[in-house]
């Protein structure tokens, strides 16, 4: 039983696969066209859904944009053009990658930044609270013997104490 589960779970998810929104009339004849096509459409952001791929969006932005990049294919660019000419009329949002230059490093960075200068401020306030803080020192004979009297208790030698007082 146990087997045809799971047998019954690998069949599902061999065959649900999730569904690329291209056209059957966006598809370009030549294969190996197509097929840059869709591997340059995984590295393009949809501008209308923003964390899916224009190959996976039904936005009709998505679908400019998969037109776009079949047509600028079809004039003989290269992906690096292809993706260049999107950048130049889009701004890099439009990658699903962006990269790591200018005002994006900010942006990678900056939660590290954080992490490091709130360890640097922990770090500070600890050895500042230390530094304030006096050792505990030991209480001399004279002191002991007034707390015992002040708190009501006797060493193992003295006489109980009175459990009348409170």
């Amino acid at each position: 039983m146990r087997a045809a589960i799971a047998l019954s779970l690998l069949a599902l998810t061999l065959v649900v696969r999730p569904a690329a929104a291209v056209q059957p009339d966006e598809i370009l004849p030549d294969p190996v066209q197509e097929t840059r096509a869709r591997e340059l459409s995984k590295e393009l952001r949809c501008m209308v859904c923003q964390n899916q791929s224009i190959d996976d969006s039904d936005a009709p932005l998505a679908r400019d944009l998969r037109l776009l990049v079949r047509e600028r294919i079809t004039a003989g660019d290269t992906d690096r053009e292809v993706l260049d000419y999107l950048v130049a009329r889009y701004g890099e949002f439009v990658l699903m990658r962006p990269t790591w230059h200018g005002a994006n490093v900010l942006l990678w960075g900056a939660p590290f930044a954080v992490l490091v200068i709130g360890g640097f401020g922990l770090w500070v306030a600890y050895r500042r609270r230390a530094a304030t803080v006096p050792a505990a020192a030991a209480l001399s004979a004279e002191e002991e013997a007034r707390l015992r009297d002040v708190l009501g208790t006797h060493s193992a030698g003295d006489a109980p104490a009175d459990v009348t007082k409170v």
